[in-house]
């Protein structure tokens, strides 16, 4: 199967999925949406209200801003591969849980193996931690690094700016610089595509609420 195939047949698996208790209270799963062939996945956490409606990442509030953020930086949405760490709304839009997050992981890895991204941009904390684990978001966000044969970016999750404004000017600048990091990871990986991170483990996982 090529790719496009690939992201069909785990958007039908997500959608019939009972591997956690999630799936007792989707209306509609979200499996993600956006080309096979996208250099840039954003990862946030897991489907909202509207997400659950409409079975779609990011069309609330969020999402909104998040379309904003992705004009700043030149990017439509349709540009981009959008999804989250797991795929049905945790009700009352409480943390993912450990099983959760465990019973979708498997349908994320197989999805950036068929999309191969040149960047993956993390949004919140539940995201970053599953590619840059043990350390604080407030420190790291907009900091890109190499993780294996691509490049991870942690950024605060749209709805951070929404309840807590002080994140907005950040996040804002954050995505104002997404244009030259992808020009300096395509470089990188054309010169050195294979490449594995050489960061040193943080000592201790930190994570910071944002609410």
């Amino acid at each position: 199967m090529n790719a496009e195939e690939t992201l069909a047949q785990i958007a039908q698996e997500v959608s019939v999925c009972t591997n956690c208790t999630l799936h007792h209270s989707r209306k509609k799963s979200v499996p993600g949406e956006g080309p096979a062939s996208s250099e840039i996945m954003l990862i946030g956490e897991g489907p909202g209200f509207y997400e659950n409606e409409q079975g779609r990442p990011f069309v609330g509030s969020s999402g909104k801003f998040l379309t904003e953020l992705l004009a700043q930086a030149g990017l439509k949405r349709s540009d981009v591969w959008i999804g989250n760490v797991v795929k049905c709304r945790p009700p009352n839009n409480r943390d993912p849980q450990p099983d959760e997050l465990a019973a979708c992981g498997e349908y994320l890895e197989r999805q950036i193996a068929a999309i191969d991204p040149k960047i993956i941009i993390t949004l919140g904390r539940f995201s970053m931690a599953k590619f840059v684990p043990g350390v604080k978001i407030s420190q790291v966000h907009g900091q890109m690094r190499r993780v294996g044969n691509r490049f991870v970016i942690p950024m605060f999750h749209p709805a951070a700016a929404l309840h807590q404004p002080r994140y907005r000017p950040q996040i804002l600048a954050d995505f104002a610089k997404l244009p030259q990091q992808l020009a300096q990871a395509r470089a990188a990986l054309a010169q050195f595509p294979d490449t594995v991170t050489t960061n040193e483990p943080p000592e201790e996982p930190e994570q910071l609420s944002l609410f």
